[in-house]
């Protein structure tokens, strides 16, 4: 395959990894977005927030000129293909906010050359893209082409794909964006070398992912039903959660044996304070609005969006259950929605904090990666401190609210004093361990 002049709208997650991984792949690539903070990071060859390895690769690629970054939409002129990765945040009645998607159509519509291809990364609504084209040139191609990385793991999915979907009336254009994907796999080793991440770089040449051209709509819908369906996932395990705390059960066993079964798996059935992150809040309840627009009731959906929402609630009430709130010394240990990145966009852990803080306790926060992001959307009355010990010292009671490595040892826990509780909220840690160094422990599920 000749190898491309490439431009990347929106440095967020989705942009900013796609943009490193194709210039690591010897294409030619811009990044544009608004944001001159971005734009500056970007440039100094850093990505504008913490994922495992990406910045090695930026670094990598800018001192290469393979990568570079503008605020200036000019740079569209000479793309054989652009990407569309900006933001789509929900509305506040859940539906998807489309601005950014249809700005961004329109000044690509205004600069690109004949015959390039437009290419929607970002997650839209069923139907989005039937608008799009209407907005395009007759001249240019519009394809869909989700993602399907995790925060925190955006490297290794890359390397390790199970699909790349590639959705559009046009075959050559669908083809011609599978293939630009194939030369991501054909220079893998050295993505992987480069960016440091943990990968056994043998298991690559067996590593077979499959490639999908489909229509349209059903690659739109093939995004925001897979996140649906892991939420759901997490939402029955967190009701059998309660279900296990109610009986005396241990969730951990009871999902162990269910997702032993091969029809079933065992992801995304662990539970505890719930899902949050830019993905699966926004896309259940878009999927539902969506499904409304057509005349569809997701009522499914609707329970497990219920149930998340409910998760940090339901473990303050079991904290309260056996030790009083007011005027107690909380320490919040993880702000992030999930371990691995700095990302604390709708975090359960952040709720979790600000329900504690509201009950009156007296919160001490602190996360490895995202206190900054966090901060806006903490209680005034939480204290965020620059290290976990400061966040421990004098605490009653401890409230594991992400899943970061170094909260998994348990060599932090060893200053507390003598029958402190110690609040699981993402049941990372052996109970009998926690009990046995003499604190009272407090998970999910996991029985009396």
């Amino acid at each position: 395959m000749v190898y491309m002049n490439i431009v990347v709208i929106g440095s967020g997650y989705v942009g900013t990894t796609a943009a490193a991984i194709f210039a690591a792949s010897e294409h030619d690539v811009i990044a544009i977005d608004i944001d001159e903070s971005k734009v500056r990071s970007l440039s100094d060859g850093k990505a504008p927030f913490f994922e495992d390895g990406l910045d090695n690769l930026v670094s990598s690629t800018i001192s290469t000129g393979r990568l570079s970054a503008t605020t200036s939409y000019d740079a569209i002129e000479s793309a054989d293909v652009v990407f569309s990765c900006v933001g789509t945040p929900d509305n506040p009645d859940g539906s998807s906010n489309l601005s950014y998607v249809f700005s961004v159509a329109k000044k690509a519509a205004e600069e690109m050359k004949p015959g390039a291809i437009f290419v929607q990364k970002s997650t839209v609504p069923v139907g989005t893209g039937q608008e799009i084209i209407k907005i395009l040139p007759k001249s240019i191609s519009y394809v869909s082409n989700p993602e399907f990385l995790r925060e925190s793991t955006a490297i290794y999915d890359t390397l390790f794909f199970d699909r790349i979907v590639a959705g559009g009336d046009n075959t050559d254009a669908c083809r011609t964006v599978l293939e630009l994907h194939k030369t991501v796999e054909d220079h893998a080793r050295d993505i992987a070398t480069v960016s440091g991440v943990l990968v056994d770089t043998d298991d690559l040449v067996a590593h077979t992912g499959e490639y999908v051209a489909t229509r349209l709509e059903s690659a739109e819908l093939i995004k925001v039903t897979s996140n649906a369906f892991l939420a759901l996932k997490i939402s029955f395990a967190n009701s059998i959660a309660q279900l296990a705390d109610a009986t005396h059960a241990d969730i951990d066993e009871v999902m162990g044996v269910v997702g032993g079964d091969a029809r079933i798996g065992k992801a995304f059935f662990s539970a505890g304070r719930g899902y949050g992150g830019g993905c699966f809040p926004k896309d259940v309840s878009g999927l539902i609005s969506s499904a409304k627009s057509f005349g569809v009731d997701l009522p499914i959906m609707m329970a497990a969006s219920s149930v998340n929402f409910s998760m940090p609630g339901y473990i303050v009430q079991k904290i309260k259950s056996i030790h009083e709130l007011k005027d107690v010394h909380v320490a919040v240990l993880g702000l992030a929605f999930k371990s691995g990145t700095s990302d604390a966009r709708k975090s359960p852990a952040v709720k979790l904090a600000n329900l504690l803080a509201k009950e009156g306790g007296r919160v001490y926060a602190y996360d490895p990666q995202a206190s900054e992001e966090a901060k806006p959307d903490l209680d005034s009355s939480i204290t965020v401190c620059a290290t976990a010990k400061k966040a421990l010292s004098g605490a009653s009671i401890v409230v594991i609210a992400t899943d970061w490595p170094e909260f998994k040892d348990m060599d932090w826990i060893k200053p507390l004093v003598a029958g402190s509780l110690v609040v699981d909220a993402v049941n990372c840690l052996p109970a009998s361990e926690v009990q046995a160094l003499g604190f009272k422990y407090l998970g999910v599920g996991r029985g009396a």
